[in-house]
């Protein structure tokens, strides 16, 4: 049984129970696509995943803008489709109008909290995670500078960034973090050649790491920094094997986990779930691929980080929660 499962209750109603097992579930992804190679890319392993081991099938939607928020959510409700599950804290004010229209349904949010009764909302310490790897980032830098890539710029993403930065000035108090978002609309979720382009300028300005929380805009960010012969950071999902040698790591968001959990249950609890490093909801990324860039000394370093964190001893500052970021100015 995993983390995820553990929350969401085995009992329920007969009549509950009956619908959840003959309903096909269903996952909307935020702009961006599914094979977005991060964060929505994530959340459809998870679900093929699950339709993988049971045989299960799923529906699915991806949006082409903003404006269809509400139409997927009534239109998958209105097929049957239970649990219905979707990516990105842009459903939340839509789930709010939306889940009270269809009290039997269980929905799923990803980054988003919605107090509804027939509603699991699933947020993530990505801040706890970020300060393992700007740790990280810190340690393999040769210029003292590293770089932080947002897409649109929210305090979620902002969270990602002081994470990051509170992380690299740990390691190397005289690091220097330079941070850019990429747009203040949706679009800064899916713009590669954007991502291409800050990441040169941050490369000018001597970072040699750079983090890119940025959805699709990401990919843009880990090429160029490939080929500018730099180390680059992935998110959400395992980007490590994107660009072999180039990417120091990968910050991973278990989205992949949470919606596999929540298609694999027989009902669903709701509430809010926080999913930190103690829960193994996110961590770092290893593997082949950025192996020979990682020093076991690097990787025994950031392990006892991880269990001072978890263990209390070391308190990352939580953007969500107070507004203000001490190792990064904006």
């Amino acid at each position: 049984m995993t983390f995820m499962q553990k929350f969401y209750g085995a009992a329920a109603t007969l009549a509950l129970t009956a619908g959840a097992a003959f309903a096909d579930p269903a996952i909307i992804f935020d702009l961006g696509g599914k094979f977005d190679k991060s964060f929505n890319e994530a959340a459809y392993n998870g679900a093929k995943k699950w339709a993988d081991e049971t045989g299960g099938k799923f529906k699915e939607l991806e949006m082409q803008s903003e404006a269809q928020r509400e139409q997927a959510l009534r239109r998958l409700a209105e097929t049957g489709a239970n649990p219905v599950a979707m990516t990105g804290f842009a459903f939340g004010s839509v789930l709010e109008e939306v889940a009270d229209d269809y009290p039997e349904t269980s929905f799923v949010i990803i980054d988003a909290v919605v107090d509804k009764p027939n509603v699991t909302s699933i947020v993530f310490k990505e801040h706890e995670g970020s300060y393992l790897v700007g740790y990280m980032a810190a340690q393999a830098s040769e210029t003292n500078a590293v770089g932080f890539i947002g897409g649109m710029d929210i305090p979620l993403i902002r969270r990602f960034a002081c994470g990051f930065a509170e992380g690299a000035k740990a390691a190397n108090p005289d690091t220097k973090v330079i941070a850019n978002m990429t747009g203040t609309t949706p679009a800064a979720w899916n713009d590669p050649v954007k991502g291409a382009e800050l990441t040169k300028a941050q490369i000018s300005q001597g970072a040699d790491v750079i983090y890119a929380a940025a959805g699709g805009t990401g990919v843009g960010v880990l090429q160029a920094a490939a080929d500018a012969g730099k180390l680059s950071v992935g998110v959400d999902s395992n980007q490590n094997g994107l660009h072999p040698g180039s990417v120091l790591t990968s910050m991973m968001k278990r989205v992949d986990v949470a919606v596999y959990d929540a298609f694999s249950a027989e009902s669903l609890e709701p509430g809010v779930k926080v999913l930190g490093l103690a829960e193994e909801g996110v961590g770092y990324a290893m593997d082949d691929n950025n192996a020979p860039l990682v020093s076991s000394e690097m990787q025994a370093a950031v392990d006892g980080i991880r269990e001072k964190i978890i263990a209390g001893e070391i308190q990352v500052h939580d953007y969500m929660s107070d507004e203000s970021c001490p190792a990064l100015s904006f």
